[in-house]
């Protein structure tokens, strides 16, 4: 008997399929086997006999929409900086979407990063991914060279051992307290929609930080990042970063040294989180491609829940809806900007 992975990838390529040889969509942008067990990689079926390469599992975690406004514009003619976009039709492409990643899809609509005109897009709700990270602490960090997925468990073999794990106990932190397990913009849907979730304590990590003092919050901030070898996976990995040219490779200003000094790492930390201020879906990129173990979604998630209770705006939600620090209110709250104070004079 068929498991739902297994359905949802052979539904999956059947529509992918039926896109390219439509000629509905120039490609189709989902997820194939990597090179080790664990790891699914992002991959672009060009041709019909391509989507049967298309997989659908638990670890299919790397955000899509990081790859869109690329595989795009490789379908436009070259044109310099300053030339106005081509005009007329251009191209589509087909790409599969969760919850995450078709928010990020709408932010990158509202930034004029992608147009909706040219998306096909295909949604799935969430179930929520497995982070390999909880799976190989599990199994005591032993080679793993086969897994084996249920619908509720997983099978992990490897030399002189196989085990079975509850799938539950392995899902990545951003997906247990994800909400919105269902795509917000989509032009088919492969199964039903699960509907908002509803989870009172989905910000219970950033409330931990939250309730310690100010030396003990900078304390484990400074711990955590201490690890940090300042490789950029976190951005690379982020479909929120598409500066042409990013902070940190900026020398006129230089905003930030380019060593893995403890201040230029925290700098580099601080400030690639505010960039995502307003913008993050907590789609979890960036804690999976980090190879240093770095949970530095902690930050992006305490700024969700400030515009969250600040503006009662969430991103991506709606594309209509605009991103709450491009715009202004006169009743926008601005007591987080007096200092202490001035917040007693105030009183």
């Amino acid at each position: 008997m068929s498991t739902m992975n297994e359905k949802i990838t052979e539904e999956l390529r059947q529509k992918a399929r039926q896109l390219l040889e439509s000629g509905r969509v120039a490609a189709f942008l989902g997820y194939a086997s990597g090179s080790v067990p664990m790891v699914m990689r992002p991959f672009v079926a060009r041709t019909p006999e391509d989507a049967d390469r298309l997989e659908w599992n638990s670890f299919c975690v790397l955000n899509l929409a990081n790859y869109l406004p690329a595989l795009l514009k490789s379908f436009e003619p070259p044109r310099r900086p300053n030339e106005p976009p081509p005009q007329g039709p251009l191209p589509k492409v087909g790409v599969v979407a969760t919850g995450c990643w078709s928010r990020n899809m709408v932010v990158q609509i509202q930034e004029n990063q992608v147009e909706r005109e040219r998306l096909v897009i295909i949604g799935i709700s969430s179930r929520g991914m497995v982070d390999r990270k909880k799976v190989q602490a599990l199994i005591a960090h032993r080679d793993v060279t086969a897994v084996k997925e249920g619908d509720n468990t997983l099978v992990v073999a490897g030399p002189g051992f196989e085990e079975e794990i509850n799938r539950w106990d392995v899902v990545r932190d951003n997906c247990k307290s994800c909400v919105h397990p269902d795509p917000v913009i989509f032009d088919d849907m492969i199964g039903e929609l699960k509907g908002e979730r509803d989870l009172p304590d989905r910000f219970s990590q950033v409330e931990e930080i939250e309730a310690l003092s100010a030396q003990e919050r900078w304390k484990w901030f400074t711990s955590e990042i201490q690890s940090c070898i300042r490789c950029y996976a976190c951005r690379n990995a982020c479909p929120l970063c598409y500066c042409p040219t990013c902070f940190v490779d900026d020398s006129r200003p230089q905003w930030v040294g380019k060593s893995i000094d403890s201040v230029d790492t925290a700098i580099f930390h601080i400030l690639r989180a505010y960039h995502c201020a307003g913008r993050c879906t907590d789609c979890g990129s960036c804690e999976s491609a980090c190879p240093m173990g770095i949970r530095m979604r902690i930050l992006t998630k305490k700024l969700q829940k400030d515009v969250l209770q600040l503006y009662g705006i969430e991103a991506g939600m709606s594309v209509q809806e605009p991103l709450p620090l491009t715009t202004y209110k006169k009743d926008d709250p601005q007591d987080f900007i007096l200092t202490e104070s001035l917040k007693g004079e105030k009183k």
